[in-house]
């Protein structure tokens, strides 16, 4: 019986802190918002829903951060609405709390607007559903691959990578030469849930994209295909002009398990980069190459303490 109170209490509380959304001082509904908002109760969402609508853009602002901490259909369709605002805060606000629904019913309120070609609103929206992992948004997402916004494009790449269903390869296979490199480095990142041999292609394609961050994305995601292209393609990366390349293609042969590699990460030691000496070392102790020992040893005392700790581990993998 004192549970049933509790519940009516907690009600009570709610309806009496959402009688702040009447006062007539915008500063006393904004505290409304943040209060109702502490209280965590679900049953706080639909007076947060209507502050959305508040005639104050700093109240619906509130409302719209305060529904970062809430899920469902109900919480997703404020959210959609606040898109529409006229304020550009208020629209930012709900782009940021879109992203952190986890429920898939909130994909219900999401789905039926994914029609739309204001960029600002479709990006939000597409970031929103992508975790949600409803398979109704593929279609949207790949003719969004056709938006001129890039910021677009990357969100849908997103949605689809998200999916992991086979049947996106083509699209993702297309979005992996896009014209902008943002949009290719998701492309190449979301190939990493496929086996295919198209996907592993279009990865050791990415190897040579003009632009390094590109290339970082495809030495990394390549470890995930395992295909007979992968050893070779990341070894022949191990020169390239950025760091950032070779150190992924460094971690990725190491996960691979590639030893005929060991003997050309050895040297990479000697670069003056500490992110990059950590990884040869995690690497080569993945390999456990007996003619790797000496590289290592001489970074047994390296000045950075993550060297230091890859080396000694390296060096007993070694020694086991």
């Amino acid at each position: 019986m004192s549970n049933a109170l509790d519940l009516f209490e907690d009600f009570d509380d709610i309806a009496e802190l959402a009688e702040g959304l009447d006062d007539p001082s915008p500063g006393a509904r904004i505290m409304a918002v943040m209060e109702l908002a502490d209280n965590a109760d679900p049953a706080a969402i639909p007076y947060l829903a209507r502050a959305i609508s508040d005639d104050d853009a700093g109240v619906r602002k509130q409302a719209a951060q305060a529904l970062t901490d809430f899920d469902g259909a109900e919480t997703a369709a404020a959210l959609v609405l606040a898109l529409d605002d006229s304020d550009t805060a208020v629209v930012e606000a709900a782009a940021v709390s879109l992203t952190e629904l986890k429920d898939p019913s909130a994909g219900d309120a999401i789905l039926p607007h994914l029609d739309t070609t204001d960029d600002v609103k479709l990006t939000a929206l597409l970031a929103g559903i992508k975790e949600l992992r409803r398979p109704e948004a593929m279609g949207p997402a790949i003719a969004a691959l056709k938006h001129a916004s890039p910021d677009v494009r990357v969100q849908a790449v997103g949605v689809i990578g998200w999916l992991q269903d086979e049947t996106s390869l083509p699209a993702l296979r297309d979005a992996a030469k896009d014209a902008d490199v943002k949009v290719r480095r998701t492309a190449l990142s979301a190939l990493g849930f496929s086996k295919s041999e198209h996907a592993e292609a279009t990865l050791v394609n990415g190897l040579t994209d003009p632009e390094w961050l590109a290339r970082e994305a495809a030495a990394e995601t390549l470890a995930k295909t395992g295909g007979a292209q992968c050893v070779p393609a990341l070894r022949s990366v191990l020169g390239d002009d950025y760091w950032q390349v070779r150190l992924k293609a460094v971690r990725s042969l190491g996960k691979l398990g590639a030893t005929e590699a060991a003997m050309e990460i050895a040297p990479m030691m000697d670069v003056p980069v500490p992110n990059l000496r950590k990884e040869c070392a995690a690497a080569l102790g993945e390999l456990a190459v007996p003619e790797t020992a000496s590289f290592l040893e001489k970074y047994a005392d390296d000045s950075d303490p993550d060297v230091r700790k890859n080396v000694r581990w390296a060096l007993d993998k070694l020694a086991a």
